[in-house]
């Protein structure tokens, strides 16, 4: 029995030295970690967002004449025939209206395209070759 414990002793203190070698020589291989402290309060700005510049234009609408005298156009979308719109016509465009109503006017199908206000919806002026009058 004596032995015994005189073995584990020698085997305690042999791994004890061992370790206290073995704990120097890993702990010069393992590079330091320190933490890395990121504030979370402020955002990290990646990419800014540009704002559209707002039209300050004309916009087109192409489409087939409904009717048309000398204060409104009523006119069908190019492209979608659900699309009815009427366009007020603003002082010029009444006026070129006029010369085109004495000719004969604008019949129903005729191609146009109006210029308009996007915020007033008044047309501004337009283009298109009316039909020849009957």
């Amino acid at each position: 029995m004596k032995r015994s414990f005189q073995f584990a002793g020698f085997g305690a203190l042999a791994l004890f030295v061992a370790g206290m070698f073995g704990v120097s020589r890993t702990a010069a291989q393992t590079p330091v970690l320190t933490p890395i402290i990121v504030d979370t309060a402020s955002p990290i700005v990646v990419n800014t967002i540009k704002p559209n510049p707002k039209a300050t234009g004309l916009v087109k609408f192409q489409g087939f004449v409904m009717h048309a005298n000398i204060a409104q156009v009523t006119v069908r979308a190019k492209g979608n025939d659900l699309a009815i719109q009427t366009f007020p016509l603003g002082e010029k465009a009444a006026a070129k209206m006029q010369q085109i109503v004495d000719k004969g006017g604008y019949q129903y199908g005729d191609k146009i395209t109006i210029y308009y206000d996007p915020q007033s919806l008044k047309a501004i002026k337009f283009k298109g070759k009316p039909s020849p009058s009957l």
